[in-house]
């Protein structure tokens, strides 16, 4: 199967699950006070349908430069997926307490309009988590054959920006601000710089090379970039001065050595070959290894090749709870800090949010970590998900 048909299987997939969601919800509100009239149907059935298609128009009217109409509608239908997801959520715990309305149906009713209400207002208090700005949080890892000269040596582990309509030049100025204020010696990326459209990441290039270190930023790809377009969305990373590893490793200093793949998630969907850890990993310099991977998978076969940290991202932390539940399914090293076969495993939950500008119980962040040799004085990586 080729990489477009690969591609059309999958968006046709999400776009039935989608489907299915809005007639779930549609189906449980339809016979509630208020709603169970002529009106209210025409109401639910046209909001319905406007909200179905309000993300994917909104993204072909910014392709066709339709400007503030574009990005009015992609809000709202990316604030409409987190209102959505926690509809079916909420309704389907209802539905599960009421024996799918078969129990107290009497009281099935209200209960769905309880349903809606908790959807609703959890959806607001996701909002307000969402737009604030990432928490920076500190961590101290020892690193077996760091050299002793490196210790105190500082990385900002940066995921998950999803650079784009609604997260905007203004957005990226503060994060920058953020990470230069912790004066790191090294920036990574792990994935996802860019949304869907590498026009807007272009757009951002002055910002994105205000974000400097002294031993440079370096970055892997997301599944995104591969979306965007993997071979332009990569050259604008190298055109901001980010140093872009894909299946290879670089030393960074003596006794430092980066390595990274290109992500590992779309591999699998485009049905890519080839045997990217064993490039990234064999025959790399010689010193302690940081392993740069958008998808927290394989983190075992890291560590057994040699790798003496690993980063991560991709997962968001289900962004919006519960849909961690759903994401631990098929990514186990989900969030937070992890040992694996004795490595160091770190998964960000992100530093932006992919869809809507929400997030339930799971902050977006900015981690820095202090290097230390293995042995010296401080915090070793012990598993401790978030």
């Amino acid at each position: 199967m080729s990489e477009t048909a690969r591609l059309a299987v999958f968006f046709l997939v999400v776009l039935s699950v989608w489907a299915l969601m809005h007639l779930y919800v549609g189906q449980r509100l339809w016979r509630l006070p208020g709603l169970d009239t002529s009106a209210g149907h025409l109401a639910l059935v046209l909001a319905g349908s406007l909200l179905f298609f309000a993300y994917p128009l909104g993204r072909g009217l910014d392709h066709r430069g339709w400007g503030g109409v574009a990005y009015g509608l992609e809000l709202v239908g990316a604030q409409w997926m987190g209102v959505l997801f926690l509809l079916v959520s909420a309704l389907l715990l209802v539905d599960v307490l009421t024996g799918f309305g078969s129990w107290a149906r009497s009281f099935v009713p209200a209960a769905r309009l309880g349903g809606l209400t908790l959807a609703l207002g959890l959806a607001a208090i996701g909002t307000v988590q969402g737009v604030r700005a990432p928490v920076v949080r500190h961590a101290e890892i020892q690193l077996a054959g760091l050299p002793e000269d490196a210790t105190g040596l500082r990385i900002a582990h940066l995921s998950d920006l999803h650079l784009g309509r609604l997260l905007d030049e203004r957005w990226l100025a503060a994060r920058v601000a953020q990470v230069i204020a912790e004066q790191p010696d090294l920036v990574l990326i792990t994935g996802d710089l860019v949304d869907s459209d590498s026009r807007h990441m272009e757009r951002m290039l002055p910002t994105l090379r205000g974000l400097r270190a002294p031993l440079g930023v370096f970055a892997v790809s997301g599944n995104h970039e591969f979306y965007a377009g993997i071979e332009r969305s990569l050259a604008l990373m190298e055109r901001a001065g980010f140093t872009v590893l894909r299946d290879r490793a670089v030393a960074v200093r003596p006794g430092l050595v980066l390595a990274g793949v290109d992500d590992l998630t779309a591999r699998r969907q485009l049905g890519a070959r080839g045997e990217p850890l064993v490039q990234a990993l064999d025959g790399r310099p010689a010193g302690a290894t940081i392993f740069l991977s958008h998808s927290p998978w394989h983190a075992a076969e890291v560590a057994a090749r040699g790798g003496d940290l690993m980063l991560s991202g991709h997962t968001h932390a289900g962004q919006i709870w519960p849909f961690n539940l759903l994401v631990k399914l098929q990514y186990p090293l989900i969030a937070g800090r992890y040992v694996v076969k004795g490595m160091p495993v770190l998964v960000s939950r992100g530093t932006g949010t992919w869809g809507p500008r929400m997030r339930l119980w799971r902050p977006s962040e900015i981690w820095v970590l202090t290097l230390r040799p293995a042995g010296a004085q401080g915090v070793s990586a012990t598993r401790n998900p978030t």
